[in-house]
């Protein structure tokens, strides 16, 4: 069987809260994890199947970079370019598929170029697209849109967005799934993921149905891959003008591989540890047939009282608290759960993914896949937020690796995470929150298995500090002639009139600029190391035993304390207020 996994919020400087797709499973061995003595883990058992801008647009003053062996050659500067891309409104295309208000994002853009940035990401919402009927594809928003982006000189990243946008943090605009694929869940309910107490969340498909024909005749990954198809039909000679680099993939609520655990629509609120979102009948029929086969077929799904309540800490529960050996989590069924759990999250990414390679299969393009940042109990042993969520992470146990040795098969597939710009020091106490740690890990989990990643802020943020810190993270051993290791890109949430004006507008400019490694806007990735070739068909299928292998953990690649291209610090944020009120008076 194939699988993998999920999540991500985040939480706000001054608010502290997070921010805003089978094959029956082996026998008992196959879906344990590695036992768990204490802190410890031991190795793990096989689960079979499966821009041209100067330093001197800011008036305040920059602290100038440390000296670099360049020996005079701007290409070895060049070596340490990470491009930088701006996530678009969520309603840049209306539900009337136009381009909202396109004069005015127009002379959006044109901002956006001048600051130098490489290129904006936007979601393509399945919703709107495919809205009046099954495959009936209308694109014209779509199409003027990405006109827009190329006419002023941006590349485009694009999320196939299979999911509903409304219910989260973020969401500022209710974009549902298509009506007719609801009608569906209306006669058949349990096509939703569902939680214990039997709520459904429209946000995403259960991956119950990713093969179950329900849908006018076709399962879930069909109505995904036929989607994927119109668009690169639709799309290509954007696609063959080399206007798309990279194309994210979808894979569950909020576009994350991940359940739907912490859906604030239903009354979560951070930092509750979340529920359990197995509990259609689809899944709950693959739950009992893995069971029986594994020889417990009185194992059941875990129960509320068991696993708690969306709002609960994880030492409210027996199935998280950390009392020992007693937590549920840490006994042969609660590790055989958890197993399944995580495992077909990594199955469905894998599949959607193989649909997506071979959709674009020729195409000059990067694939990708997003990877939530769940942060909060990350200190508790239990990591009782991740593993609801369907990253099956503890101190023992990575939970990322396994995702990102799948991603490497699809042509080495981007690992794209969230909270690049989160210090532990902005977290409440009471949520065990350490997100510098959870980014260091999963970054490094994708480098070990030799993939390319990138990172997101989770919260919109316009102050230095948080700017430093995804400068850090994106080249977490500073700058070099040959930089340790990079991302390969950088996305920024999100674009606002508020980001474009000025003193947030000319902090931006200068983290864009220091992003590029104080060079000018480079238009070649090859330059920086990131050529684009024609997307070549993915490996075969990695057994699920192999991929479950590299849950044995290994020690994070060490990062630096702080970044050394740094956009200032708390004087240039001071000096940005007197800016601020300078403007205010003579405005």
């Amino acid at each position: 069987m194939q699988t993998m996994l999920a999540t991500s919020p985040p939480s706000q400087v001054v608010r502290l809260e997070p921010w805003g797709s089978y094959r029956r499973m082996a026998a008992a061995p196959s879906l344990l994890p590695p036992a768990v003595t204490g802190r410890t883990v031991a190795s793990a058992p096989p689960l079979r199947a499966v821009a041209a801008e100067n330093a001197q647009t800011s008036h305040v003053p920059q602290p100038q970079p440390p000296p670099v062996d360049t020996d005079g050659d701007e290409e070895k500067m060049l070596a340490n370019y990470v491009p930088v891309f701006v996530m678009l409104p969520l309603e840049v295309i209306t539900a009337e598929n136009e381009v909202k208000d396109a004069e005015g994002l127009r002379a959006q853009l044109r901002r956006l170029r001048e600051a130098g940035v490489d290129g904006v990401m936007t979601d393509v919402w399945w919703g709107i697209v495919e809205g009046a009927g099954p495959e009936r594809y209308e694109w014209r928003g779509y199409r003027e849109l990405f006109r827009l982006a190329q006419e002023e000189g941006l590349k485009l990243q694009v999320i196939m967005s299979f999911h509903a946008c409304g219910g989260n943090i973020g969401d500022a605009v209710n974009i549902p799934i298509p009506a007719w694929v609801r009608d569906v869940g209306e006669a058949d309910p349990d096509v939703f993921y569902t939680s214990p107490g039997g709520a459904r969340n429209q946000e995403y498909l259960t991956i119950g149905v990713d093969d179950r024909p329900l849908f006018h005749g076709r399962t879930a990954i069909q109505l995904y891959a036929d989607f994927m198809e119109s668009f690169r039909e639709n799309m290509a000679d954007f696609l063959d003008s080399g206007l798309i680099v990279d194309i994210e993939v979808g894979l569950g609520p909020a576009g994350e591989l991940r359940y739907p655990s912490y859906p604030e629509s239903q009354g979560w609120a951070f930092p509750g540890i979340g529920q359990f979102q197995c509990y259609d009948k689809y899944l709950e029929e693959d739950f009992r047939a893995a069971a029986t086969e594994a020889g417990r077929p009185e194992w059941e799904l875990p129960e509320p009282d068991d696993a708690g309540e969306y709002n609960d800490a994880p030492d409210n529960t027996r199935f998280f608290a950390a009392d020992g050996a007693g937590a549920t989590y840490l006994t042969e069924k609660g590790r055989f759960f958890l197993t399944w759990y995580s495992s077909k999250l990594i199955e469905h990414g894998d599949r959607i993914l193989d649909e997506v390679n071979r959709v674009f299969l020729g195409c000059k393009v990067k694939l990708a896949a997003k990877v939530s940042g769940i942060h909060w109990w990350y200190r508790h042993p239990s990591h009782a937020a991740e593993l609801t969520a369907g990253y099956y992470n503890l101190e023992g146990r990575d939970g990322y690796a396994p995702i990102a040795r799948m991603l490497a098969r699809h042509d080495g597939a981007v690992l794209n995470f969230t909270c690049a710009e989160m210090r532990n020091s902005e977290q409440p106490e009471e949520a065990m929150s350490v997100p510098e740690e959870l980014v260091q890990q999963v970054l490094s989990a994708g480098w070990r298995e030799g993939i390319e990643v990138a990172c997101e802020n989770a919260l919109p943020r316009y102050d230095r500090r948080a700017y430093n810190q995804m400068l850090k993270n994106a080249r977490p051993n500073g700058v070099g002639s040959v930089p340790a290791r990079r991302v390969a890109a950088v996305t920024y949430l999100r674009l606002t009139d508020q980001l474009l004006t000025g003193n947030k507008y000319r902090a931006f400019k200068t983290f864009v600029r220091k992003m590029h490694a104080d060079q000018d806007y480079c238009p070649d990735p090859a330059q920086y190391l990131r050529p684009l070739k024609p997307l070549e068909r993915s490996r075969p299928a990695i057994p699920m035993d192999r991929l479950l292998e590299a849950t044995s953990p290994e020690a994070p690649y060490p990062f630096e304390d702080e970044t050394d291209m740094s956009v200032g610090g708390d004087l240039a944020e001071l000096v940005d207020g007197v800016f601020d009120k300078i403007e205010w008076i003579f405005g």
